[in-house]
């Protein structure tokens, strides 16, 4: 299965059902600041490799942080970082559902 944002919206909806009435754009936010960790860490890079499983390394409380000190610095967010833990857990959620 492709990455695809729009799903990756839908699944953060259905699997985050207690939070407010967020829109789109604040959940594409919050994707791209969990991209930008990715490659400021070098998660991006591309291992040839296949024995070097880095994703094991990635930890979910650093990404969590990353993006709730984002948001804060963000003034046209709307987001809670009351809220960043369980979106955030959610899309990566979503990510290893790519990998089935």
């Amino acid at each position: 299965m492709d990455f695809d944002e729009q799903q990756a919206i839908k699944y953060i909806r259905e699997h985050c059902p207690g939070l407010p009435n967020y829109d789109d754009d604040e959940y594409l936010n919050v994707i791209d600041m969990i991209f930008d960790f990715y490659e400021s860490n070098g998660l991006l890079d591309i291992s040839l490799d296949d024995d070097d499983d880095d994703d094991d390394d990635v930890d979910i409380a650093e990404i969590i942080d990353y993006v709730q000190r984002m948001v804060r610095k963000d003034k046209g967010s709307k987001l809670s970082t009351d809220h960043i833990e369980p979106i955030v857990t959610a899309y990566l959620e979503y990510e290893d559902s790519l990998m089935l």
